[in-house]
């Protein structure tokens, strides 16, 4: 037995049925090819891989997560952080070639297959095998027992259940198929380490193989949890009950669910009508300082923070389709420099970019127009 689907009420459909209004507007948004969507997509494929890995201690700055999503070495992170960021980088890059697979299907091994990518790195959480033995839930500060996974014995019928679970179609809707089958997996809790994300990345396999016509990388409410992690917990534990009942009501798993699904929505909205409009101011300065089109890339990460550093302005092009040599990225970043666009701070190998006041300011800009209301909890009395 797994946790069951709960049915909605009044409420509960009333924002499902917004989200996809809020899907729908994205999907238009989404439509028509821009240059700044390969920004857009690589800053939200870092921030997924940043939000995940973070709950489970893995902190990493946006830059360093987008620089491991595009192969390139990070700045900051110790060699396990490195590891785990690019374990759930492959894992994702996976989900993203099943989601057009036509003879998909859930199964154990599949399972498996995804956490021995993400925790491959650390052989003694036995990557891609079920765990041998019970499996307890502390609280970080006092080290309380919170949960108790389901009995190991119990695992592979468990584990085959939900693969057949998902294979089939409860007519409930992605979103909260998805949602069930975060927590069902985070609930038998079947790995002795790295369910949470598995449990994240299984829930953006399961949109993306639903039909939900975006791709999981705009999907994904990752970021949304590492940024709520506390309530993300609470919530869980508040279902769970302290250990595997799976009789127990998943309403206010799916209430956090869609709430966290509508904020990402408005979310990647708001970033895609800022994307737009930054663009176009970097356009300006590109065009006032004589520069090329291709050095929008840099000035786009750097708008965002980022540290831009030689390879992963390369790295970013690249994945446009637009390779430039290492000496060709130098006279690049040089003239942004010498524009009043970028700072150089480093040296030599250790040579990075940041944003200078005009990138800053048009950022600030953009910032300062921001609804501070668009982000209140659609459940609240």
């Amino acid at each position: 037995m797994l946790f069951c689907s709960p049915p909605l009420l009044n409420r509960e459909a009333e924002v499902l049925a917004e989200i996809e209004v809020q899907r729908t507007q994205l999907r238009h948004r989404l439509v028509e090819p821009r240059r700044w969507l390969g920004s857009l997509r690589r800053l939200s494929l870092a921030r997924a891989i940043q939000g995940s890995n973070s709950i489970e201690g893995y902190d990493a700055a946006l830059d360093d997560a987008a620089a491991v999503a595009m192969g390139e070495e990070p700045l900051d992170v110790g060699e396990e952080t490195r590891l785990a960021l690019q374990g759930y980088r492959d894992a994702m890059t996976y989900v993203l070639q099943l989601a057009a697979e036509a003879d998909f299907q859930y199964d154990k091994r599949l399972f498996k297959s995804l956490h021995f990518m993400m925790t491959g790195h650390r052989l003694d959480t036995r990557p891609g095998l079920w765990r041998i033995g019970d499996i307890y839930v502390r609280r970080g500060e006092t080290g309380e027992v919170v949960y108790e996974g389901a009995e190991v014995d119990h695992l592979p019928d468990l584990m085959e259940a939900l693969a057949r679970t998902l294979n089939q179609n409860d007519g409930s809707g992605p979103v909260v198929r998805a949602g069930m089958a975060h927590l069902n997996l985070v609930m038998v809790h079947p790995f002795k380490d790295g369910n949470g994300r598995m449990a994240r990345c299984l829930q953006s396999l399961v949109l993306a193989r639903e039909g939900v016509p975006l791709s999981p990388v705009f999907l994904s409410i990752e970021e949304y949890l590492g940024r709520n992690t506390q309530r993300y917990y609470d919530v869980l534990a508040q279902v769970g009950g302290g250990s595997w009942q799976p009789e127990r009501d998943a309403s206010e798993w799916i209430r956090f669910i869609l709430t966290a699904h509508l904020h990402q929505a408005r979310t990647m909205l708001r970033r895609i009508q800022e994307s737009e409009e930054l663009w176009t101011r970097l356009e300006v300065f590109a065009a006032e300082h004589g520069l090329g089109e291709r050095s929008l890339t840099a000035l786009f990460d750097a708008a965002f923070g980022f540290r831009v550093r030689n390879a992963t302005y390369r790295a970013a092009l690249e994945q446009m389709e637009e390779g430039i040599s290492e000496g060709t990225a130098t006279r690049d970043l040089r003239l942004m420099v010498d524009a009043g666009l970028l700072t150089s701070l480093g040296e030599k190998r250790g040579r990075y970019y940041v944003a200078a006041e005009p990138i800053k300011a048009a950022m600030r800009t953009l910032l300062e127009s921001r609804d501070p209301n668009m982000f209140s909890d659609p459940f609240a009395d």
